[in-house]
């Protein structure tokens, strides 16, 4: 009766292979998370400058039609910044969820060819 030599080598290998879609799912997962936590960020630094230039026009306003006039101009700044971040926030869904299609079917593919080896 022959026994094959224990090879370390081929276990880790073997880990390695099977954990390796776990660890790019994850990988992508977190740069997805990234960029929408610094899309938030920005989001939320909109909102600060918004405030502090809404502030600074009640104190400088001379007159209630002056005051109206510079919270208008202000809103309407707000209002364009926050349609940038929705359009960037709906680039980064789209880029992710390619990723993450593109990684699905990869792994699909992977575990196809080796049930087929394994037939």
């Amino acid at each position: 009766m022959t026994e094959r030599a224990f090879d370390p080598t081929t276990l880790i290998e073997s880990f390695r292979g099977s954990l390796a879609p776990m660890l790019r799912a994850q990988a992508e997962s977190l740069k997805a998370f990234d960029r929408f936590a610094h899309q938030q960020y920005a989001i939320a630094g909109d909102y600060l400058e918004y405030s502090l230039a809404q502030a600074n026009a009640a104190v400088a306003a001379k007159s209630p039609a002056e005051l109206f006039a510079k919270q208008s101009e202000l809103g309407n700044k707000l209002t364009e910044q926050l349609r940038a971040r929705a359009q960037e926030f709906s680039a980064i869904a789209a880029e992710t969820q390619t990723v993450l299609n593109q990684f699905f079917t990869d792994a699909t593919a992977k575990v196809v060819e080796v049930t087929k080896k394994a037939a």
